[in-house]
C-alpha cells in the first residue's frame, strides 16, 4: 500500500513538473503561461486531494475490519477463559466434597476406636459400650 502511494505521488509530481516545464518553453505569452500553470497546479492539487481521500478511506476501512477482528477474537478468548475458570472451580468443588466425606468417615472410625479405649464410668456406660460393640 505504501509503495503504491509513493509511486502515485511521484508519478503525479513528475507529470506536474513536466507540464510546468513544457509551458515555460511554450510560445505563449507570460500571462497566458502563468494562467495555465495556475490552472494545472489547481488540477494537480485536486487530484492529490482525491487520491489522499481515497487512500484515507481505504485505510479507514481496513482499520475498521481489523478492529472488528480483534474485538471478535477478544470476545472468544474471554468466553474461553470464563468457561475454563468455571470448569476448574466446579472440579475443585467436587474434590472438596470428596475430601470432606473422606474426613467424616475417618472421624467416625476414630470415634469408634476412641470408644473402645474408654472405660465405662457406670453400669449404664458399660451397657452402652456393649451395645456399641454389638451394633458395630
Amino acid at each position: 500500500m505504501a509503495k503504491t502511494g509513493n509511486t502515485l505521488v511521484a508519478l503525479v509530481a513528475g507529470a506536474a513538473i513536466g507540464v510546468a516545464a513544457g509551458m515555460l518553453y511554450a510560445p505563449d505569452s507570460g500571462e497566458k503561461t502563468r494562467k495555465k500553470l495556475k490552472k494545472k497546479a489547481k488540477k494537480a492539487q485536486a487530484d492529490l486531494d482525491a487520491q489522499a481521500r481515497k487512500a484515507y478511506d481505504q485505510l479507514a476501512t481496513e482499520a475498521s475490519k481489523l478492529t472488528g477482528t480483534v474485538n471478535t477474537k477478544a470476545s472468544e478468548l474471554k468466553g474461553s477463559v470464563s468457561d475454563r475458570l468455571e470448569t476448574a472451580l466446579s472440579s475443585a468443588s467436587y474434590k472438596a466434597d470428596d475430601a470432606i466425606v473422606a474426613l467424616e468417615n475417618k472421624l467416625e472410625q476414630l470415634r469408634a476406636q476412641n470408644a473402645k479405649l474408654q472405660k465405662p464410668s457406670s453400669v449404664n456406660g458399660a451397657i452402652q459400650k456393649a451395645d456399641a460393640k454389638v451394633n458395630a
